[in-house]
């Protein structure tokens, strides 16, 4: 039996209870990780859970947490350093669509809501685990973005507006260390069957689309060390479903 790619590596996965969060925390686990999943619902992630001992025998460490609530990822921070004293691969997942709406008729409290998770969170969470990443030999930072990033479309300025945020958030950051060990990815999966996909459009088939599943593959591609990027010091990439490299 070969050696499994990510063995020994320490994965943390927001939102991981379902959907693209669901699939990376499965696949990530199934190649070696050990995953510390995070997600809003302990039951959901207790399923998880069962699935990863199904699979492999180990466990996954659990955190019941809104990635909203951003005090608590500080605290996430300081447990995962306690605990395992650095971070290999982070995929952030967790995400909100809000309310699609024409931009002069959403509720502040709703804004409010997503940008609290989609953005505000983002930057709490490379905030906390940026020492975590630069402890680690082949530090990875994935984040799931979409295409409504930079293809604003009416009734879509929420969530638009804090995807495009969070692209500008991570191309910074990953300039900032484009001199360390840490490469930050942004993913963009399209189009696949998840509940945020069936909220944004009700009328849809799901049947037509792709499972999260497929996607863990490339996860798991894009967590090991060698990703093929075109030097050494490029630190920041991104990415399409079909695992072409965009840019760099």
């Amino acid at each position: 039996m070969s050696e499994l790619p990510l063995k020994d590596r320490i994965a943390l996965v927001t939102g991981a209870s379902r959907g693209i969060g669901k699939a990376a925390a499965l696949a990530l686990t199934n190649a070696g990780a050990h995953v510390v999943a995070v997600a809003r619902t302990p039951g959901a992630l207790e399923a998880l859970d069962d699935e990863i001992r199904a699979a492999t025998g180990q466990p996954a460490t659990l955190v019941p947490m809104d990635i909203g609530e951003v005090d608590g990822l500080d605290q996430l921070g300081r447990a995962i350093h306690d605990r395992f004293g650095r971070l290999d691969i982070l995929v952030h997942a967790a995400a909100l669509l809000g309310s699609l709406t024409p931009v002069s008729h959403i509720e502040p409290k709703h804004w409010d809501r997503v940008v609290a998770v989609n953005l505000t969170g983002s930057f709490r969470l490379i905030r906390s685990v940026e020492p975590l990443l630069r402890a680690s030999e082949h530090p990875r930072a994935i984040f799931l973005t979409s295409g409504r990033a930079g293809r604003p479309k009416a009734f879509w300025g929420t969530y638009g507006v804090t995807k495009a945020g969070l692209e500008h958030l991570v191309r910074t950051w990953a300039d900032e260390l484009e001199q360390t060990k840490v490469r930050a990815i942004l993913l963009d999966p399209g189009v696949m069957r998840t509940r945020m996909r069936a909220e944004a459009m009700p009328g849809e088939d799901p049947s037509t689309l792709p499972d999260p599943s497929e996607i863990g593959p490339l996860i798991v591609e894009l967590a090991q060390a060698d990703l093929g990027l075109p030097a050494a010091n490029v630190a920041f990439s991104t990415w399409k479903m079909a695992g072409t490299l965009a840019s760099a």
